[in-house]
């Protein structure tokens, strides 16, 4: 029997230091002659609640940073048969090409030993330097032979729109390798992450990350990405899920009246959403408990092949242990936590047959 599929948990992963010994020498010397071999480059405060939930935190150690705490916490305690782990902790943030594709690679080979080796109930995501594509399909290929890596993992917010052609390549070999993309909340900083300037709070920065999966996702579409990579599979990790409702419809209602500048976007940006975009569980957006408003986004979406099952682990996005919201049916949840995941993931489908 099939267990539930986690699409989004968060190993701890630790400073440079710890990942010195996956880089070549050059890299070695120059982050330690650079005094970088203690850079932290953990996206979330590390002290922030919505980080880790309280009876999740280890003294002394990073949210999820140790292999028992996870099988203890979150693949034991939730039943969880299978869990997606996408580090937080990459290269995407370093100007420099080569410096940030250092970084992923060594990201990559960390987990791969620490994490995917010790214990088979997990896969990865292949993370990679999305300032420079070319790079990027280097990492592909490099680990494109370990079927433990299931997607390729990138910021939602990077120096561009992700529909423009410079990210074609990656998105060429991940359809050729049956590879989804991850859009992950976060940014590289490259731009305000809001269009009138930078927030003053990480408050403001969060909340407003669901703009820019809007954004994205209309990128991909207008610059015709899904008619050169038909089946290619984008996961919204982490971007919340009552906002797609609106999306949506504001999207259909925009095409029909300016069709005429897009004419290679021939079927509806609905369909077109529904087919290729997908959205992790966590957080999803409406008051706790209201069975009542989470039927009415269901209904809305119109589409019960769009959530992927997901706990955001550690990250603390629910209350006590109820990671789906209120308001499901069963065929609906077996949807969610198994066949979705099984349909967007190939890779797992097939370990699991």
């Amino acid at each position: 029997m099939i267990g539930p599929i986690d699409c989004d948990i968060h190993p701890g992963v630790p400073e440079i230091k710890a990942l010195l010994p996956y880089m070549d020498e050059f890299w070695r010397e120059s982050f330690i002659h650079r005094g970088l071999d203690g850079f932290d480059m953990m996206s979330y405060p590390p002290n922030a609640p919505i980080t880790c939930r309280p009876d999740w935190r280890i003294q002394g150690k990073r949210p999820a940073s140790s292999l028992d705490a996870v099988r203890a916490q979150a693949l034991d305690h939730f039943g969880i048969g299978t869990a997606i782990c996408n580090p937080l902790t990459g290269g995407q943030v370093a100007v420099s090409e080569t410096m940030g594709a250092a970084i992923c690679s060594a990201v990559n080979d960390w987990m791969r030993e620490h994490w995917l080796d010790k214990e088979p109930r997990l896969r990865a995501s292949i993370v990679v330097p999305a300032q420079a594509p070319m790079l990027a399909v280097e990492e592909i290929e490099r680990l494109a032979h370990d079927r433990r890596f299931v997607q390729i993992l990138m910021p939602v917010a990077c120096e561009m729109m992700l529909g423009r052609s410079y990210y074609w390549p990656i998105y060429e070999a991940a359809a050729r390798h049956g590879l989804p993309i991850g859009l992950h909340a976060g940014s590289m900083y490259r731009y305000a992450p809001t269009s009138t300037g930078w927030p003053s709070h990480y408050l403001h920065d969060y909340v407003a990350q669901a703009q820019t999966f809007e954004d994205q996702i209309l990128s991909l579409i207008s610059n015709g990405v899904f008619n050169k990579f038909p089946d290619l599979k984008f996961v919204m990790i982490e971007s919340g899920v009552s906002w797609l409702p609106g999306f949506i419809w504001r999207a259909i209602k925009t095409w029909r009246g300016v069709r005429a500048e897009v004419p290679w976007v021939s079927r509806s940006p609905a369909e077109i959403v529904r087919d290729n975009i997908r959205l992790t569980v966590q957080p999803f957006d409406t008051p706790p408990g209201d069975a009542d408003a989470v039927a009415r986004i269901i209904e809305q979406i119109d589409d019960d092949r769009m959530l992927l099952f997901a706990s955001d682990y550690p990250h603390w996005q629910f209350e006590g242990d109820a990671i789906m919201p209120a308001g499901m049916s069963d065929s609906l949840l077996q949807r969610i936590r198994i066949d979705n995941p099984l349909d967007t993931y190939p890779r797992i489908r097939e370990s699991l047959s």
